[in-house]
């Protein structure tokens, strides 16, 4: 329909991993930052982050967002 073939949508989606993937690390990093938590979560949710990336922002959303202290 457009004229795309298999070669134009793989590059797309790296360009998008490319772009998505540093934006979702960054966010996460600074949302760790700016946050408190109990004890020692707040240096274990950032080296986690900085060492396993993409596998540390996700946990970071799903299960970080829930030990933030509310202010």
């Amino acid at each position: 329909m457009f004229g795309l073939g298999g070669q134009e949508f793989v590059l797309i989606y790296l360009i998008l991993i490319i772009i998505a993937v540093p934006v979702l690390v960054l966010f996460s990093l600074i949302d760790a930052l700016r946050s408190e938590f109990t004890g020692y979560n707040k240096i274990i949710w950032i080296l986690l982050i900085l060492f396993f990336p993409v596998i540390g922002s996700l946990l970071y959303f799903f299960i970080g967002q829930k030990q933030k202290i509310s202010s």
